[in-house]
This record gives C-alpha cells, sequence and structure tokens, in this order.
C-alpha cells in the first residue's frame, strides 16, 4: 500500500496532497452537526428556556473552540495525527502508544454504539430485514467509505451536510411554523429544570472527544487560518443552527425525543437524512480509531499496521458487536473511558505552545516533511499530568469538568515545566517512516 492510499498515517502530510479549508471545514461541520447534536439541542431545550440554552451553548462552544483550534493549528504545522504528533508534544514514543490505544478504545466502541442506533433507525423507518441485518449493512458502509480515506469521506461531507442542513431548514417550516417563535422563546423549559452549569457541561463535554482528534483532521488543512475559519464557521452553523433548533423543536413538541420530534414533522425523508447524518460523524470514529491503532502497533510491536487493515479489523469488529447488541452494555464503560480524554489535550498545548522542550525538533524537520530522527521513550511528567487532571475532572466540585480536567492537566505540566520534561528517558530513534528502534 502506498502511503498516500494509507492517508499518511506514520508520517507527515505533505503541503502537496493538503485541501482547501471548505473541504475539510464541511466534515469538522458533519462532526458537530449530527444527529447528536439536534438530541443535545433538545435535552437543553426540554431543562432550559432558550435563552439559558443560547448561553449554555455560548460558554461550552467558546471553551470547546479555544481547545479545538489550539490543537488543530498544531496538527497543520506539522501534518501529524493526534497520537503520532502526541510523541513530541509530552507523551513520547510510549505515551503515545496509550493515547493511541484510548483513542482506539473509545471511537471504535462508539462507532460500534452509533452503528446500533442507525441500524434500529433503519429498521423503524423501513422495515424488513431484522436490525442486525441492517447494523452489518451499515457498519459495512462506513468502513468501506473509511478504508478509500480522507478523499472519499470529504465526498460523504459533500452528500450529507446539505441534506441535514435541508433537513434543519424543513423542520424549523414544519414544526415551528404554527408556532409563535417569541413566545417558544420566552416561556419556561417543558421539563424539570437543568442548571446551566449542568448544560454547559453537556455541551463541552458532547465534543471534547471532537476537539482531541482534530489534528486527525487539520493535518490536512493548508494552513492554521483555514483552521480558525473551519473551526468558526462549523461551530457557529453546528453548536448554535442545529442545537437552537433542537432547544426549540423541544419547546414546541413538549419533548426530547428528537427522533420523534424529526420523524412527526419531517416524515419518512426527513427521518432517512437523520439516520443518514448519523455516517458522517461515525466514519471520523473509525478514521481516528484506526489511526490510533497504527500508532499503537508500531510503537508497542514494532511493526507497521497500515490503515486499511485496521480499519477493516476495527470496522467488522464494531459492526459485529453491534449487530448482536453487546454494545448496548458498553456505554457505560465508554462514558468512563471518556473522562480519560480531556488531559490529553491539556498535556499536548501545554507542550507544544508553552514548555516547547521538542518543539525546536519537530520545527528543525517541519520543511523536509521527515520526522525528528529521536524523540523521548516516556515522559513521567505527561503521565502524572494525565492521571492529576483526570482526577480534577472528577473530583472537583464546581466548574466544567471538561474543562476542569483540560486546564488542570495544562497547568501542571507548565508548572512542572522543562527540568522534569528533560529526565524523559530513554530516548528513542525513529525513520521517516515511522519504524522506531531503541538508542
Amino acid at each position: 500500500m502506498t502511503v498516500e492510499h494509507d492517508d499518511f498515517s506514520l508520517r507527515r502530510v505533505p503541503a502537496e496532497r493538503r485541501y482547501s479549508w471548505v473541504s475539510v471545514a464541511l466534515q469538522r461541520f458533519g462532526q458537530v452537526s449530527s444527529f447528536h447534536q439536534f438530541l443535545l439541542g433538545a435535552v437543553l431545550g426540554f431543562g432550559m428556556t432558550f435563552w439559558d440554552a443560547v448561553l449554555a451553548i455560548t460558554i461550552g462552544s467558546v471553551l470547546l473552540e479555544i481547545i479545538t483550534i489550539l490543537m488543530g493549528v498544531a496538527g497543520t504545522r506539522e501534518g501529524l495525527s493526534t497520537s503520532v504528533l502526541a510523541r513530541w508534544t509530552g507523551f513520547g514514543t510510549g505515551g503515545s502508544s496509550l493515547v493511541g490505544l484510548l483513542m482506539t478504545v473509545s471511537l471504535a466502541g462508539w462507532f460500534g454504539v452509533q452503528n446500533d442506533v442507525f441500524a434500529h433507525g433503519l429498521h423503524a423507518l423501513m422495515g424488513g430485514p431484522p436490525v442486525w441485518v441492517w447494523a452489518l449493512a451499515g457498519g459495512a458502509l462506513v468502513t468501506a467509505i473509511v478504508v478509500f480515506g480522507f478523499h472519499a469521506m470529504a465526498w460523504t461531507a459533500y452528500l450529507t451536510v446539505p441534506a441535514f442542513l435541508a433537513l434543519a431548514g424543513f423542520s424549523i417550516i414544519t414544526a415551528l411554523g404554527d408556532h409563535s417563535l417569541p413566545a417558544l422563546m420566552a416561556e419556561p423549559p417543558p421539563g424539570p429544570s437543568m442548571s446551566l452549569a449542568q448544560g454547559t457541561t453537556l455541551v463541552a463535554g458532547a465534543f471534547i472527544m471532537g476537539a482531541i482528534m482534530t489534528p486527525d483532521m487539520t493535518r490536512f488543512n493548508r494552513t492554521a487560518s483555514d483552521v480558525v475559519k473551519q473551526t468558526l464557521v462549523s461551530v457557529t452553523l453546528g453548536q448554535y443552527l442545529i442545537g437552537l433548533i433542537g432547544v426549540l423543536l423541544a419547546h414546541a413538541a413538549k419533548s426530547a425525543d428528537v427522533v420523534g420530534i424529526i420523524t412527526s414533522s419531517s416524515g419518512v425523508l426527513g427521518t432517512l437524512i437523520l439516520v443518514t447524518a448519523i455516517l458522517k460523524i461515525n466514519d471520523w470514529n473509525l478514521y481516528s480509531s484506526s489511526l490510533g491503532l497504527v500508532n499503537a502497533v508500531q510503537v508497542l510491536l514494532s511493526r507497521r499496521l497500515d490503515r486499511t487493515t485496521a480499519t477493516l479489523l476495527l470496522g467488522g469488529l464494531g459492526t459485529v458487536l453491534s449487530a448482536i447488541g453487546i454494545l448496548d452494555h458498553f456505554t457505560t464503560f465508554l462514558t468512563w473511558v471518556g473522562v480519560l480524554t480531556p488531559p490529553v489535550a491539556g498535556v499536548v498545548i501545554a507542550e507544544y505552545y508553552v514548555v516547547r522542550r521538542w518543539k525546536p525538533e519537530l520545527e528543525a524537520t517541519r520543511a523536509s516533511g521527515e520526522l525528528p530522527s529521536t524523540c523521548p521513550s516516556w515522559v513521567p511528567a505527561a503521565l502524572i499530568c494525565w492521571v492529576a487532571g483526570a482526577a480534577v475532572g472528577i473530583w472537583l466540585p464546581w466548574g466544567i469538568p471538561t474543562v476542569n480536567s483540560v486546564f488542570g492537566a495544562f497547568l501542571l505540566y507548565v508548572l512542572l515545566g522543562r527540568r522534569t520534561t528533560a529526565a524523559a528517558v530513554p530516548a528513542a530513534t525513529t525513520s521517516s517512516g515511522g519504524s522506531k528502534t531503541r538508542s
């Protein structure tokens, strides 16, 4: 398999293989404007007033935008996926394998869970074969798209994102046409009250994994300004447009059941578009999980696993598990795995932008498109900050847990600084193809 077809899973993406910001922005928008954004908006609308929901979305989105842009710019400058970038942004080769495994388990698990939602949606809509058949078909479709890489996923976005926007507009016209928008915006929440802190936590927590995996996507961007533009556009349209439509629909229908709301307001076509919108986020779940696995196998086993094989393995496993219904029992486990995710961003951002212990090595090799010849194997400081950040997110009694976790890891890593990161041993040597040998 050529490096190009492998989507440069262990190498920098060269300048000639980058895409326009609009192409990447459509995929980012597909991530933040899927079924889950409608669901999030409906949950907020059921428990909050419209303007409280606006405030919750604003606070959560702005904080996540900052993290997303910082992670994304690093990915664009270095042309590296999240797990490979982690080698020189605090974690070393050993720590990057743990980051890769975390992303693999979490995202492959959510791929299976959402494939199950996809299958149940199509079965309810079209009947016919049992749910497990729809699950196998849906999983096979997404896996096939991801096998062909970023280019095929871009075309999926070209098809699904406009359709989803059309659904959003149609939902407003049909479901909200008989209601007064000023009245909906002024009325109390139809369900049990939700605090601003709870709402903001939901908004921030819903996309933190998307922020962590941002370099997987933005390594195909051309400039840092492209990252800023696409993030602002996708969050504005995704979080605000789709999320607030969900809020208004919940107020109009007096329900948080977004599937029922869309089904009743948009009919078969709307339900079909909504279900297929899951494809656009699920292809990135599988894509990023495959990149994480490729890095972990290369580091831990000193073997090259091409991205296509990783995609087929993870896609096949997730599809089969969703078809037999096992993953229904793993959502709690996946939620807890997600608690370990936010501190990764804190460490990466602190090392790349503040401590800069290994930044010179990245900068020296950037123009040539090669990887630095050496990198640390383990950085104990990063592991300490990772654990401490997760603890802050879990036990700090105030604030937004996800954001607390990121900033806790960030601040601790900055405080530890160069002195402790300099103790990272032993070193590892790398080749341009991504192979590693102990020094």
